[in-house]
């Protein structure tokens, strides 16, 4: 009769038992899912910010492109225009060899453009993995590295640059800023922009009066740095704030936080070079 009397309590532990193991589970699922659910919004917001980036590289050699499109299309018209010549008894050898120096001199001018694009293709590529192998492994944790549409972001963490709460270049940044700034002295013919970005925190302190302030006087720090100190010609370096408006991640968490105080060092052909190439283009042929 008691063991008849012990049955329900034994049920009743087992259901609270199973109980447990279900909220402890479902707390865990929760918890991964908050977790992929926030990695999701980052890869979205970095898969973002990386289009914009692309757009705005992409009208470096929009200019070349559309030149050898056109300088194409100008050479199959000539073409077409010899052959008429050579169809015809009624036109002069003069005109012939004025077509056909026509059409050498664009073949030659698409060849010296293509050539010209590039070579700052390979140029860049060398240049980051010259940069990605100088660095340490401790580095390479506080700097990201890419290529994107011929022009190379070297992204520095907030932490490893400046001191907490301030503008001011940290002591360890030394010898990574040295590093890089090798590299750029070594590809004399880039030009260089320090862009300083911020989270969305407002910041607190009487002489500066917001983040757009904030990421200005860190760019401009990097820009004195690597002038005073690593005699990088400052005709090649511009300084900009972006504030918080360029976040590469959600600013809802510590860590999206984190990513997004950041200072990018973006390395780029100098387009004056471009536009200089672009003005030597072979007059058209006389209509």
């Amino acid at each position: 009769m008691k063991m008849y009397k012990l049955i329900p309590l034994v049920f009743f532990s087992i259901i609270l038992i199973a109980g447990c193991v279900s909220n402890k589970k479902y707390a865990e699922l929760q918890t991964t899912y908050a977790q992929l659910r926030e990695r999701n919004q980052e890869l979205s917001n970095k898969y973002q910010d990386s289009q914009r980036e692309l757009t705005g590289a992409n009208s470096r050699v929009k200019s070349l492109e559309e030149q050898i499109t056109s300088e194409r299309a100008n050479v199959t018209a000539l073409q077409d225009a010899l052959n008429k010549c050579l169809s015809s008894s009624n036109q002069g050898n003069v005109n012939i060899s004025k077509l056909v120096d026509e059409i050498n001199s664009s073949n030659k001018y698409i060849k010296q453009l293509v050539n010209a694009k590039n070579k700052s293709d390979s140029l860049n590529m060398v240049l980051t993995n010259n940069l990605t192998r100088s660095l340490s492994r401790e580095e390479l944790g506080d700097v990201d590295v890419q290529v994107l549409k011929g022009v190379v972001y070297i992204s520095l963490s907030d932490n490893m640059l400046y001191k907490s709460g301030s503008y001011e270049i940290s002591d360890k940044s030394g010898e990574t800023l040295s590093k890089i700034a090798k590299i750029i002295k070594d590809y004399e013919n880039y030009d260089v922009l320090i862009e300083g970005n911020t989270d969305n925190i407002p910041i607190a302190q009487t002489n500066i009066r917001n983040n757009w302030d904030l990421s200005a006087l860190r760019a401009s720090s990097v820009v004195q740095t690597l002038q005073n100190k690593y005699a990088v010609d400052p005709k090649r370096l511009t300084a900009g704030g972006r504030g918080e408006f360029n976040p590469i991640a959600d600013n809802s968490t510590p860590a999206g936080k984190a990513k997004n105080r950041r200072t990018q060092i973006i390395i780029t052909p100098k387009l004056d070079q471009f536009m200089e190439l672009i003005g030597k283009a072979p007059e058209q042929a006389p209509k």
